[in-house]
């Protein structure tokens, strides 16, 4: 397949980053010259890391990936886009369950931007159970992350949960 030389976003909380979003990056990189993780800053969540460790982090699993480029932003989506010169979005889907979010928010995104086309994409199906969310839980209670996220995820989980336990 020909690649593109245009840009897309992959926008997330990516807290922690899995090997389910590195499967959709990797491929979104056969399709586009350039894609741009945005670490989205959402006091939505619960998070486990701060959006600086997200983008440490991402930026260290992703440095040997030609095309990539990690971003924070706590904006809307569609200004980033707007103001970055941006053609799509690519969003992940893994279960049925998350289509109908997914389709509304891209209607809403066509309606901020209408340059901008959302791409979605299917998690492989090895991976299309793994959400950051049940990451940490499983995570939270001691249990084997390992095969659903890059070990340097794991370290770095490992070794901020140590200094918690350190401080408390």
């Amino acid at each position: 397949m020909m690649q593109s030389q245009s840009r897309a976003i992959y926008p997330g909380s990516f807290d922690p980053i899995t090997n389910g979003h590195l499967d959709i990056l990797d491929r979104s990189l056969t399709l586009f010259s350039e894609v741009t993780l945005v670490v989205a800053g959402t006091g939505l969540k619960n998070s486990l890391l701060s959006p600086d460790e997200r983008v440490d982090l991402i930026r260290e699993v992703t440095r040997t990936r030609k095309g990539v480029k990690v971003e924070r932003w706590s904006g809307l989506i569609m200004d980033y886009a707007r103001d970055h010169s941006i053609s799509a979005v690519i969003r992940g889907l893994r279960a049925a369950s998350d289509f109908e979010y997914e389709f509304m928010m891209a209607s809403m995104n066509k309606q901020l931007n209408p340059e901008v086309e959302t791409l979605f994409m299917m998690t492989a199906q090895n991976l299309y159970f793994v959400s950051s969310t049940m990451i940490k839980e499983i995570f939270h209670y001691g249990g084997d992350i390992s095969p659903y996220v890059p070990p340097v995820v794991l370290s770095r989980l490992k070794e901020k949960m140590e200094q918690k336990n350190n401080e408390a």
